[in-house]
């Protein structure tokens, strides 16, 4: 296992090269002028020149891009060219409240994803399974912009049992995690009832249940680790998702996190914050598949690693 994790941690080295190479040439194919922006609408053709000069801008693009590497490999960003501060220190203060939400979100929707889930797998055809699926589809096919807008509107500015804005306590955590992770609970609820109906017509169910053995633990003895392992890979492909859509949640409940701050990043053509953050989200993607794998082996020991 040793070597699976060591090679799989040098082969992050390639697939984060071909990212950076990506975003680079992304940004710098985005319309406006940055140094512009930087400069002010009333700034004058020479302080603009002064701008691209202080921010690296009026160099040949292949310069740039050596630039880019040399100082991505020391772990240096740059500078924001919005708010003249390390781009390591705008993404550290925006970091913890999108981990947190995403964490939050993540949490609930598995929990109530995977027991829909299950009962629609037990009560297979019956009304859990048709008021499970019903639920299932409700979520998914459900913008997560239109939910946000909706449940704000009615319980924060019809009710006022929460805050429209955040607070710091964790009834701001309420809405958003719940727009967050409503589709997420969706997928993973149709996700293990998929899992649960191919291991409830396996032998060695039948063969519990012939022994008497209650359905209760049937589930949960037998049905349950042989139905988890796909539903792990869901639950990692869900987290990336979660990551990418915390962008517009965010900006719908103004929540201070990385996805807010990339946003404001692509208005202002802040290059430096866009492909650190871009950069950001690809390693934590590639990190979860590889927590994914590592997973395996602990809830099915037969499998080995190569």
């Amino acid at each position: 296992m040793l070597n699976f994790l060591v090679k799989r941690l040098f082969g992050l080295l390639p697939t984060l090269a071909i990212v950076a190479v990506l975003v680079f040439l992304f940004v710098h194919l985005l319309p406006g002028d940055p140094a512009r922006l930087a400069a002010g609408p009333e700034a004058d053709d020479a302080t603009v020149a002064l701008v691209r000069t202080d921010l690296g801008l009026d160099q040949p693009m292949p310069a740039q891009f050596v630039n880019f590497f040399v100082k991505i490999a020391h772990g240096d960003f740059g500078l924001s060219t919005r708010s003249k501060r390390p781009v390591s220190t705008e993404i550290g203060e925006r970091f913890m409240p999108t981990l947190m939400l995403t964490l939050v979100s993540m949490a609930w929707a598995t929990a109530f994803g995977m027991a829909i889930g299950i009962a629609s797998a037990v009560w297979r055809n019956r009304w859990p399974d048709r008021l499970g699926m019903t639920l299932a589809v409700s979520g998914i096919s459900f913008p997560a912009f239109a939910l946000g807008m909706l449940l704000m509107e009615v319980f924060s500015v019809k009710l006022g049992w929460l805050p429209v804005v955040p607070d710091g306590s964790w009834r701001s955590y309420v809405l958003p995690s719940l727009t967050l992770g409503a589709a997420v609970a969706a997928v993973m609820a149709r996700f293990t009832r998929a899992s649960f109906v191919e291991v409830l017509n396996e032998d060695f169910v039948r063969t519990a249940r012939a022994k008497g053995v209650h359905e209760p633990m049937v589930v949960l003895k037998h049905c349950l680790r042989n139905a988890m392992i796909p539903v792990v890979t869901m639950m990692g492909l869900q987290f990336g998702f979660l990551l990418g859509g915390s962008i517009v949640v965010e900006v719908v409940f103004n929540w201070p996190g990385l996805g807010r701050l990339l946003v404001d990043a692509v208005t202002m053509r802040d290059y430096p914050v866009i492909q650190a953050i871009v950069l950001l989200f690809s390693l934590e993607f590639i990190l979860i598949n590889l927590t994914v794998d590592v997973l395996y082996a602990v809830i099915n020991p037969t499998i080995r690693f190569k």
